[in-house]
């Protein structure tokens, strides 16, 4: 049976092509060896639950240890009603390790305890009872909040000591976010307590993207099971636009070769990669949509706003800045500043901010289009102060981040000049106090300088002809648009 590129679920290697699990994180061994609790985070659909699936078989079948996945996630519900949560997640467990192990490695079935102390009670009777020491890997860790978490982490907690006689060898939490002091639980809950309720961890790791040979690799399995190449140019625009996301490497390639170019004997090069990048942004998928919606969290929005507006971040926490790093949304670069995780991602994020707005827009005829289909620049400008106009200060309600209404409104109209035949491309320039677009429309190139004059500052005109001529310069351009928004 042919591999597939998979975007949904665990990957299998019989089904998938795969990235090797174990360089991407080469000390988990060490630590599992070392009776070692740990923690792994990672964004989702990055491949924590294929990676740790993978390794739990393979620690199974070299025959030392009983190695398994379990997952929490049906004890989210009883966020306050840790009794509750407890016989869910036990009776999925049993279930989950029946599937996973052996006859001989399995728990017996749980043993009657008291509320709050039943998920211990059960881990201690199946290590006791199990002829090899257990390595657990408990995923879904940050979907439980409040009360609920705290029980569950200090149930482990409590066991930790009596390892490996009478509690698991190894055991490992995995979630979106790094646990730290799990202080405060993921989806932003209350305080848990000053003490840690899982201080016995000995390390933090982090489940990292693809490297470029890891994206080269991977599609080179596309091509020995096939024979359908990816030219080196495609290679290296399909790592520059993803930067490696395992979700986004997938499904780029997974869109090329079963959509765009089915014909084996082609050569897949970097406009197709193109291709599939619009396709995936347009039709927003599942990885893509969860992603939108984080954007209208408040601690999101403290962060992604000022980047966006090309300020600087002072509304953000450190905590907000972590919760975006743990998420996979921002990354900080090597300088220590942040910038959004990838090009998808970049352009994702203003057009689903911008999608209100687009969506409110009345019906505008094309007349910055000449007869023979040419973007005619100065046309082009008449229809937008015309629009502005008439349509500008309504449209600013529809723009859910209030400080950068006009640009979302100003990108709604561009969006639906390049329609079907141009793109639009965004900067983010964060603390330069300015935004820039570029538009590409067959072989006219428009790039724009957005400044916003506000109350109590100067006029950013000096600025921001200044800001446009360097940003010209970058694009090989003579003349560009300097766009100031009067919010005073």
């Amino acid at each position: 049976m042919l591999r597939w590129f998979n975007v949904s679920g665990p990957c299998r290697p019989d089904h998938h092509f795969m990235v090797p699990t174990g360089p991407r994180l080469p000390t988990l061994r060490r630590l599992i060896e070392r009776q070692g609790y740990f923690v792994l985070h990672a964004p989702r659909q990055v491949g924590k639950t294929t990676t740790l699936t993978t390794l739990a078989r393979e620690l199974t079948a070299e025959g030392k240890y009983a190695a398994a996945l379990v997952s929490v996630e049906v004890g989210a519900p009883a966020t306050d009603h840790p009794e509750v949560a407890e016989l869910a997640i036990l009776n999925a467990w049993q279930r989950k390790l029946t599937a996973q192990l052996p006859l001989e490695l399995r728990p017996p079935p749980w043993p009657d305890a008291p509320p709050l102390t039943r998920i211990a009670t059960a881990l201690s009777a199946w290590a006791r009872a199990c002829p090899r020491p257990i390595v657990l890997f408990i995923d879904e860790i940050d979907a439980l909040q409040n009360q609920t978490l705290m029980s569950v982490l200090r149930q482990l907690r409590d066991g930790y000591s009596d390892r490996p006689e009478s509690f698991p060898w190894s055991l490992g939490l995995c979630g979106m976010r790094d646990v730290r002091d799990y202080k405060v639980a993921s989806g932003g809950s209350s305080q848990l307590g000053t003490a840690s309720p899982f201080n016995v961890k000995d390390d933090s790791l982090r489940l990292l993207d693809f490297t470029q040979q890891e994206v080269e690799a991977l599609y080179t399995q596309h091509t020995s099971d096939t024979g359908q190449v990816f030219t080196p140019e495609a290679l290296a625009r399909a790592f520059e636009l993803t930067r490696g996301q395992p979700w986004l490497v997938n499904a780029l390639a997974r869109q090329v070769v079963d959509v765009l170019v089915e014909d084996r004997s082609k050569p897949i090069g970097p406009a197709d990669i193109d291709a599939a990048k619009e396709i995936l942004i347009e039709r927003q998928d599942t990885h893509l949509d969860s992603l939108a919606e984080r954007l209208r969290e408040p601690r999101i929005q403290r962060l992604i706003e000022p980047m966006l507006a090309g300020t600087t971040l002072p509304g953000s926490s450190e905590e907000d800045r972590r919760f975006a790093v743990d998420l996979g949304l921002v990354r900080r670069t090597a300088a220590g500043g942040f910038v959004i995780a990838n090009p998808i991602y970049a352009e994702v994020i203003p057009r689903v901010l911008a999608s209100g707005s687009r969506d409110s827009l009345p019906q505008i005829a094309p007349s910055w289009l000449t007869a023979e289909g040419r973007l005619d620049v100065d046309k082009l400008l008449d229809a937008f102060l015309a629009f502005w106009r008439r349509h500008g200060e309504p449209l600013l309600g529809t723009a859910p981040y209030h400080e950068i209404a006009p640009h979302l409104v100003l990108m709604a109209f561009l969006h639906r000049v390049v329609n079907g035949g141009g793109t639009l491309e965004r900067e983010y320039a964060i603390g330069r106090g300015r935004m820039d677009l570029c538009l590409r429309y067959g072989d006219v190139t428009l790039a724009m300088e957005l400044k916003v004059h506000r109350n109590g500052e100067g006029d950013p005109t000096g600025e921001g002809l200044e800001q446009l001529d360097g940003y010209l310069a970058g694009l090989g351009l003579q003349t560009g648009w300097l766009v100031i928004f009067d919010r005073r």
